[in-house]
């Protein structure tokens, strides 16, 4: 240790306070994000300002490894509330609710240029809420996945269907979305869990159903874990 207590050969990399970063989705081995937690999920801070409460902001973040560059593309700022980003063709796309003015933004931060701008804008009213609303991949899709029974994509489509109770999704390939669902069965010694990957089309259609998990590994492959 040195005179300061810090290991040698460290590097200290300042977030802002952020203290914990991830990949950011959608096939990067370059790009990492932290993200902070003011006012909970999205969806908690929209109940919160509709409640009269006011919302300080979320901290984001963007680390580029491997030289550790910290970029803040989404200004803190009141009244305002970004989701965790995906990454889609060199770029960062992140999105931003801004309450006050009853917008939905998609941002986009040009990983070359470091330059973040607006690329989407729609009104939050056309939104059922803010419910596990997020950004998906490829192409990049605007979704949302209600506790009513619905997935919703509200762009670049307007897409609406009910789905079962223990799917979640989590990929798109073009024409292909893919949910992850869970089974379990049985009590004491003969329970059992499992998983599987529900493969529908656009209008909800089962295609393919896959033992296992499907994920996206950082260079962009799919794997499919069986």
């Amino acid at each position: 240790m040195n005179q300061k207590g810090k290991t040698d050969g460290m590097k200290t990399i300042e977030t802002g306070g952020i203290t914990y970063i991830e990949p950011v989705p959608g096939g990067t081995d370059e790009w990492y994000y932290g993200i902070g937690y003011e006012h909970g999920d999205l969806y908690e801070a929209e109940e919160l300002f509709q409640m009269g409460r006011e919302i300080e902001g979320r901290a984001l973040c963007l680390v580029r490894y491997p030289d550790g560059t910290v970029f803040f593309p989404v200004p803190k700022k009141a009244g305002s509330y970004c989701e965790r980003p995906v990454y889609l063709g060199g770029s960062v796309y992140i999105l931003n609710v801004v309450f006050p003015q009853n917008l939905v933004q998609i941002l986009r931060f040009d990983c070359a240029s470091c330059e973040t701008g607006v690329f989407v804008e729609l009104p939050l009213d056309s939104i059922k809420d803010c419910y596990n609303l997020g950004l998906n991949t490829a192409p990049l899709t605007l979704r949302r996945q209600g506790h009513e029974g619905l997935f919703e994509i509200y762009w670049p489509e307007r897409i609406s269907f009910e789905m079962d109770g223990h799917e979640s999704f989590f990929l798109r390939d073009g024409n292909r979305l893919f949910f992850n669902k869970w089974h379990e069965e049985g009590d004491g010694e003969d329970y059992r869990y499992w998983e599987e990957t529900v493969v529908r089309d656009l209008e909800g259609n089962i295609l393919e159903v896959l033992p296992g998990d499907v994920m996206v590994m950082p260079n962009g492959e799919t794997w499919h874990l069986q």
